[in-house]
């Protein structure tokens, strides 16, 4: 509740002879308001609205303010891609699943499935749509005929930025526990909805971690308070916008508030592109893969050297321990049995060469074998709400084929690594 507002009852009650009524009015009114925040910078004033990401009341409050006509442009907290799949909510249906495994991105895919699995749990749970707010303001701007400009980061780049600032030890632990969590659940706390009324959802679903974590709260938090604030610099420079009001999670108004009366100086390109930037991994982590493959085929000349029949044992389990663990981790996935056998067979092999993964191979055989055809594709955003939609969805399942298969063979190869060790340093 603002003090201006609650002032503005006060003097009113003094000096006019208003009715009780009418007094309770104005102060239910203020009541309901969200908490905001006015900067103006060369002549444009930014109207800073803090909204819950799950109230309809921050949503009627959005309607409101666009249509009293005070406004000649709107910011909302929304990036390219999470403007797209609130708008277009069949594009996920149109992905070539092929491509998203052969990039790399298919874990990136899997983990938007889990957030938007998430959200729709919290619409069903709450009765309200998280982000209704900025789908009041996209519609309204439009009817309005309002500039709409989409200022945050893309949320690709602040969950791989997450996970580079994150140490390796523990990223595995992350992302294990964020998909768990997402994908297990059939229900959703009180605790977390209460959350989303600062934050979105992928804010909420890492809070409890940020905020006992400098790593976490930097990418997620304070980096996407000045990236906004930069794009909002770019987007109103050499235009005339009088009063701009930017539609953001209650979570951000004092970060981006402080960066915004603290603009940056000269051009603001390159400080938001240096925050776009995803940073590189260790050198030596990426040299890692190449290191053990050169460690197990030295074992190998070593076994043989030693003794033929040595040789011959540390090749067979290298393949029956990574094979195994890499047809193991189909199975879960419920691949298709030709999937697990060709997993089995090209798992030793594509350990041995990191250019290319046994995962890679597993969803391309599962791709052959079981087809998604456009009801798949069409039902996939209803079907991972649940856990069983997951292994029911053929898009979904190729999802998990190829993380399980990956997962599997990755711990088959040290697994097999140490077991070659350990022949060697026994015999």
């Amino acid at each position: 509740m603002e003090p201006g507002v609650l002032g503005a009852v006060k003097r009113f009650m003094d000096n006019q002879a208003f009715s009780r009524t009418h007094v309770r009015s104005l102060m239910s009114k203020a009541a309901t308001q969200g908490p905001r925040q006015v900067v103006e910078i060369e002549g444009t004033r930014y109207t800073l609205l803090g909204t819950a990401h799950v109230s309809q009341a921050s949503a009627e409050e959005v309607t409101d303010l666009i249509r009293s006509g005070e406004f000649d442009a709107v910011a909302i907290e929304l990036c390219p891609t999470r403007y797209q799949t609130m708008t277009d909510p069949d594009a996920m249906a149109r992905m070539d699943l092929f491509e998203v495994v052969r990039s790399g991105k298919a874990g990136m895919v899997a983990a938007s499935l889990a957030l938007g699995a998430f959200q729709q749990r919290v619409a069903e749970q709450s009765g309200i749509e998280p982000g209704a707010e900025m789908r009041a303001a996209i519609r309204e701007a439009r009817e309005a005929d309002l500039p709409l400009m989409l200022v945050d980061r893309e949320v690709g780049t602040t969950l791989r930025r997450i996970y580079r600032n994150v140490p390796w030890w523990q990223r595995m632990g992350l992302i294990s526990g964020l998909m768990a969590s997402l994908v297990s659940r059939q229900t959703v706390s009180e605790e977390e909805i209460e959350r989303l009324k600062e934050g979105d959802v992928l804010e909420s679903t890492f809070t409890e971690f940020a905020e006992s974590s400098e790593q976490l709260y930097q990418p997620l938090i304070a980096e996407r308070d000045a990236y906004m604030a930069l794009r909002l610099q770019e987007e109103t420079a050499g235009k005339s916008y009088r009063n701009v009001l930017v539609v953001i999670g209650a979570g951000h108004l004092k970060g981006l508030g402080q960066h915004l009366q603290q603009p940056a100086s000269g051009d603001p390109r390159p400080q938001r592109e240096a925050l776009e930037q995803v940073p590189a991994g260790s050198r030596w982590l990426g040299y890692l893969p190449w290191i053990v493959v050169a460690l197990v085929l030295t074992g190998f000349a070593i076994g043989f050297s030693r003794n033929p029949g040595l040789g011959m044992q540390l090749v067979g389990e290298w393949f029956l321990i990574n094979g195994t663990l890499s047809a193991i981790g189909a199975t879960l996935a419920l691949a298709h049995p030709v999937t697990i056998i060709a997993t089995f067979i090209a798992a030793p092999f594509t350990s041995l060469n990191p250019t290319i993964g046994a995962g890679f191979v597993a969803a391309g055989v599962e791709m052959t074998m079981r087809r998604p055809n456009v009801g798949h594709f069409a039902n996939l955003r209803s079907d991972v709400t649940t856990m069983r939609g997951w292994w029911r969805n053929r898009v979904s399942r190729t999802l998990l084929v190829f993380l399980f298969a990956t997962v599997g063979s990755a711990i088959g190869t040290y697994a097999a690594g140490f077991r070659i060790f350990e022949r060697l340093i026994g015999s």
